[in-house]
Parts: C-alpha cells; sequence; structure tokens
C-alpha cells in the first residue's frame, strides 16, 4: 500500500492508502463538524444537515442520488457525532468517477426550503424514536450530565423545540460557516490511482470556499452528577456512568483501549466473568471513548433494577482492584490478541482502512499503517498500564439511569483512587 497527501489551493486536505491488488476503493469525506461546533440556538442542526445532504443539488435530486449510487452498487451512507460529520461510499473501482461526483454532491447541497419542512419531520421522528431507546436515553443524557458547560455536552440529535425552532437560513448560515474547504478532509483508500484522485478532487471540490473555522479544544473538567430518567414503563434498569480518560491526541490512548478490552469488554473481561457470567446483569461493559481534547471511560450496566445497586457497587470494587494493582501480563496478552485481531480484520477491506485514515489525519495530522498501530499494541507493557491509570484512573464520576427508579440511592462517584509511584 502506497500514501500520498496534497493540499488544494482552497485548503482541502486529501489523503489516500492506494492498494492495486484490493477489488475495491472507498471515498469519504470527513468535515469537522459536529455537535459540539452548535449554538444552543441551532442544536441538532449538524445531524439535520446530514440528512439534507440527500436531498441534491440544482442538478440532481434526492431521486437521482439514491438511484445512481444503487445503479453503481455503491455501499454507501452517512453519519453524525459530535465531532465529525462523514459521508462516504465503497465502490468498484471503475464506478469511483461517478461515485466520487455523487459525494461531493452531498458536501454542497441545494438546502431548498420544501426539503428541510419535510426533512424535519423525519428528525422529530427520529427524535421520538429514540427517546424509546433507554441505552441511548441513558447516553445522551450522560453525556449532557457529564460535560455540562462543555462543548461535548450538546446533543447530538437536538431537541424537539430546538428542531421545530430551527429554520432553514440558520442551517444554511452553519454549512456556509462549517463546510468550508480547510474543514475537510478527502480520504480514499483501495484501488485507484493517485492521479485519478488529485483529478476528482480538483474537478468537484477545487472551487469550495477555503476558510478554517475554529474550535474549542479544552479538556474538560468535569465534575460529577447524578441523575435518573424516570421510565416506569421498562423492565430493566440502564445505566452510563462517564470517567475522565485520555483525549485523542495522548499517546496513552492505546493503553487505555487495551484497558477496556481487559475490564469491560463484552466476552472474557473482568466485568464479564464477575458480573455478567454469573447472572448477576444481562450487560456490564465499560468503554473507552476519545475526543477532540477530552476522553472518556464510559461503563454501561443493564440488569434488573433491584440489582442495580449491588451491580454498581461491583463494578466500583473491580475498578479499586484495578487502579490500586493494575492488570496481569495474561490480562495484557489477551487484550494485545484482540486489539490486535480487530486492526487486521477491520483493514482487509478499504472500506475499514478508510475510517482509520481519516480519523488519524483529521484528529492529529498523521498517517499509519496497519503494521504501525500493531507494533505499538504489541509493545505495550503493564508499566504502560500503570503509567495510564496514575494519569486517568477508573471512576464512575458521572452517573445517569433510565428505567423503573427514580433514584440510585448512591454516590455519584467511587471514590478510590491509585497508589502513588
Amino acid at each position: 500500500m502506497h500514501f500520498h497527501q496534497t493540499q488544494l489551493p482552497n485548503g482541502l486536505q486529501v489523503i489516500a492508502e492506494l492498494n492495486p491488488k484490493a477489488q475495491s476503493t472507498a471515498a469519504g469525506f470527513f468535515v469537522r463538524t459536529g455537535s459540539r461546533d452548535e449554538t444552543p440556538e441551532v442544536s441538532g442542526v449538524s445531524h439535520f444537515l446530514e440528512h439534507m445532504a440527500f436531498k441534491g443539488d440544482e442538478r440532481y435530486t434526492a431521486d437521482d442520488i439514491n438511484r445512481i449510487f444503487d445503479e453503481l452498487g455503491a455501499r454507501y451512507n452517512a453519519s453524525t457525532s459530535e465531532e465529525v460529520t462523514l459521508f462516504y461510499a465503497a465502490v468498484l473501482p471503475e464506478y469511483l468517477p461517478q461515485t466520487f461526483e455523487l459525494l461531493a454532491t452531498l458536501i454542497t447541497p441545494s438546502l431548498r426550503q420544501d426539503d428541510f419542512d419535510l426533512e424535519k419531520k423525519v428528525i422529530l421522528e427520529e427524535i421520538g424514536m429514540y427517546e424509546d431507546l433507554p441505552g441511548f436515553t441513558a447516553y445522551d443524557h450522560v453525556m449532557q450530565q457529564h460535560f455540562s458547560g462543555h462543548p461535548l455536552g450538546n446533543s447530538i440529535l437536538g431537541t424537539t423545540e430546538s428542531i421545530s425552532a430551527l429554520t432553514a437560513e440558520q442551517m444554511r448560515l452553519y454549512h456556509a460557516d462549517r463546510y468550508k474547504a480547510g474543514n475537510i478532509i478527502l480520504a480514499v483508500a483501495g484501488n485507484t490511482t493517485w492521479e485519478n484522485v488529485t483529478q476528482l478532487a480538483e474537478e468537484h471540490c477545487g472551487d469550495w470556499p477555503a476558510g478554517d473555522p475554529p474550535r474549542d479544544t479544552t479538556e474538560a473538567a468535569p465534575k460529577g452528577a447524578q441523575f435518573c430518567v424516570p421510565r416506569p414503563s421498562i423492565q430493566q434498569q440502564h445505566v452510563m456512568q462517564l470517567g475522565p480518560a485520555p483525549p485523542s491526541a495522548s499517546p496513552l490512548r492505546f493503553a487505555a483501549d487495551l484497558l477496556s478490552v481487559i475490564v469491560g469488554d463484552d466476552s472474557g473481561s473482568r466485568l464479564y466473568w464477575d458480573i455478567v457470567d454469573p447472572g448477576y446483569a444481562e450487560a456490564a461493559e465499560l468503554s473507552y471513548n476519545d475526543y477532540d481534547g477530552s476522553g472518556t471511560w464510559a461503563t454501561y450496566v443493564c440488569s434488573r433494577p433491584e440489582d442495580i445497586r449491588d451491580n454498581l457497587d461491583r463494578v466500583g470494587v473491580i475498578y479499586e482492584e484495578v487502579n490500586r494493582h493494575g492488570v496481569t501480563e495474561e490480562e495484557l496478552k489477551q487484550a494485545q490478541n484482540k486489539v490486535s485481531a480487530r486492526i487486521v480484520l477491520q483493514s482487509e477491506r478499504p472500506m475499514g482502512r478508510l475510517a482509520s485514515l481519516g480519523g488519524n489525519w483529521l484528529y492529529r495530522g498523521e498517517y499509519r499503517t496497519v503494521e504501525d498501530d500493531l507494533n505499538v499494541v504489541r509493545s505495550l507493557t503493564t508499566a504502560d498500564i500503570r503509567e495510564l491509570l496514575d494519569r486517568y484512573p477508573l471512576r464512575q464520576l458521572t452517573t445517569v439511569g433510565v428505567g423503573p427508579l427514580e433514584k440510585l440511592d448512591a454516590p455519584a462517584e467511587n471514590s478510590s483512587t491509585p497508589p502513588a509511584t
């Protein structure tokens, strides 16, 4: 595989990892914008705008875009997070030019009033649908509580009130501000030529307006909170907990990824064997989420309401043990095997490499090969895990429950700290 990089005069960054032996080609536009870049007045506009992108422009209608993608056999979609809006497609190499043109169209939609009014109803329905999902509700609320006063606390979907009040003109202004060429990365992976990539980028993206809007990436300093969303009709109690973890640019992120597997993977982890396997809870997991300037340890527990307090205490005991004594060599080796397999299996298709390619460049301005990631993962030691825990111990700082209970009757934080070294 061969890596290439350039920047168009308008600031668009173009990167590609090309492999002539691949059987497909994947392309994606990574727009550095999401809910954290919104003001309260336009809460949810990034996600709404993702939907509007598929409404087309003066040349292509919404029906045209979906029909042509399907005719080309493309695997295509878009997503919006707190920090990134991604538009992507994977296709047979010979259809990259047509696919690329459609992807570029998604970045510059017409944002017509009629389309806006129609799609607003869809967004409101989507908000209602997700409010019926206790796991999502717990996540949305715990992010708001944990990052209160910080941009990462903004809701991705927005609220019924914010979307109802949003106007098409507000969306146009947001698009004009955030969808500037300097705020977008074009990533391509798979079977094509660098000449083809640059020609397509210059043809379809060269006239995009220049600019690189700022973003506040100050690391959050959450104070912790405990909050319940009563849902009497739900049979189980769903709990999400957050604690500070390394940000996306931290070299500790690799150790954090391994630690989350050791402690909270959905199989073979400490939480699994001590809580799920004995039948105390349906789910007990720990994940590591990294953001621009901040990060979180995210704990999820789902069990019968009458058992939730004991299960949260069990999680706290496990965290205290890990914070004090670290992990074993055997646990580390098993986690290294799991993460290495995940990296390799994901990399075997261009579509799998696209997320890594674009994410590394967007967050850290670096290109990493599969071998680079494998070498780092395999080189980590229990001493690296110790360093991570000294800086970012596992914590249950912010807690949100969704279910029959109106309160969890517990302190919001496991106050255990690791010993000084």
